[in-house]
């Protein structure tokens, strides 16, 4: 047998085996295919939407102050004199702390004594010159002019009297406002100005807090006051012992003429465990109403905006549209959505899902 005879022969053996192969396969797939009816289910994980736990107090820090606090300071400039106080003394109502002595004070008051005394003098003999002038002109001797000129004078000097006795007052009380009083009760805070230094008018002396109520005063965003009432009780912590006492909001601030400013709320403390000074926190809570969560893997962020699979009942998703409205650690608070509570929605294979793509769920 020749050389290309074999050839052949074998070239035709390979075809033919190839050929078998080949039917070999296509008869495989055509009984993946029939296995295979069912479509093909992605293996997910699913967790059931949740009513949202309450959530913790959102936390504002601040510092205990004196609830009757004050600056004092003299109304006229001068130079402190004399100081009868120090820092922590305990003070009363209408005490003296502290004297100024202003050389133009005193000699003001006595010019203005003495400028007083000379015009009721002046009226008084004005007076009586007018009764004179009364009975001479029922006699006829004095004219009825001279009569009005005596009147008018003697209304002119009372009028001058009265201005003299106001300028009197006016210095009287600048010569008061020399020694400075306690317009409360409490305790020395700071001595800003020591005696012998020079003090303008309005210049801080010291600082003076009552002891008889404390408040701290913190600053919140806008969204948070809506929920807010005076009265309302509010519970605040040490920052340095994590103590827990509960107070009470006395002001809150409603509006504000800029854009993006936080609002003052000031609140009372009535525990004695606390002191002017001290760092603590103020706790708001915070309204969740009826919102559901979700974990925050399972949403997912497209070009339609935010959105979840539901796990239906046939064992497929659906795309649900969601707002997030608040995060609590890994959870996602929801806001108006068709979900219900009870439902499942996946947060784990997210990546190979489609709308209406059948899944089969992992434990």
């Amino acid at each position: 047998m020749s050389t290309a005879t074999v050839n052949g022969h074998y070239l035709t053996v390979a075809v033919a085996f190839f050929a078998l192969l080949l039917a070999g396969c296509g008869a495989g797939s055509s009984a993946e295919v029939a296995v295979g009816d069912q479509p093909f289910a992605v293996p997910v994980r699913a967790a059931e939407v949740v009513a949202s736990a309450p959530a913790e107090p959102l936390r504002f820090a601040g510092s205990v102050r004196a609830r009757d606090r004050a600056s004092l300071t003299f109304q006229v400039g001068g130079v402190l004199r004399s100081r009868q106080v120090e820092i922590g003394q305990q003070v009363q109502a209408g005490d003296v702390l502290a004297a100024l002595y202003n050389p133009e004070l005193v000699p003001a008051r006595d010019a203005a004594r003495a400028r007083l005394r000379e015009l009721q003098a002046q009226a008084e003999q004005a007076r009586r010159e007018q009764q004179r002038g009364e009975q001479l002109f029922e006699r006829g001797v004095l004219s009825t002019q001279e009569l009005e000129q005596q009147s008018a004078r003697l209304a002119a000097l009372n009028a001058s009297a009265g201005s003299a006795r106001a300028a009197l007052k006016q210095t009287e009380q600048l010569s008061a406002e020399s020694q400075l009083r306690a317009p409360f009760s409490g305790r020395v805070e700071a001595l800003l100005v020591e005696p012998g230094e020079f003090v303008a008018p309005g210049q801080a002396v010291m600082r003076l807090a009552s002891s008889d109520g404390l408040e701290v005063e913190v600053r919140v965003p806008a969204h948070l006051i809506g929920d807010l009432a005076v009265g309302q009780a509010l519970p605040v912590w040490s920052s340095l012992t994590g103590r827990q006492a509960v107070g009470r909001l006395l002001e809150l601030g409603q509006g504000a003429s800029q854009a993006g400013v936080l609002y003052p709320m000031v609140i009372s403390l009535e525990s004695a465990d606390f002191r002017s000074g001290d760092a603590v926190e103020v706790g708001i809570e915070r309204n969740m109403g009826d919102a559901l969560r979700v974990p925050l893997s399972a949403v997912m962020r497209s070009a339609d905006g935010l959105a979840v699979f539901r796990v239906t009942e046939k064992g497929t998703v659906r795309r649900v549209a969601v707002t997030v409205s608040d995060l609590q650690g890994e959870q996602a608070i929801l806001g108006d959505s068709p979900l219900k509570q009870g439902d499942h929605v996946v947060y784990a294979g997210l990546t190979r899902l489609a709308d209406g793509d059948a899944v089969e769920l992992l434990p």
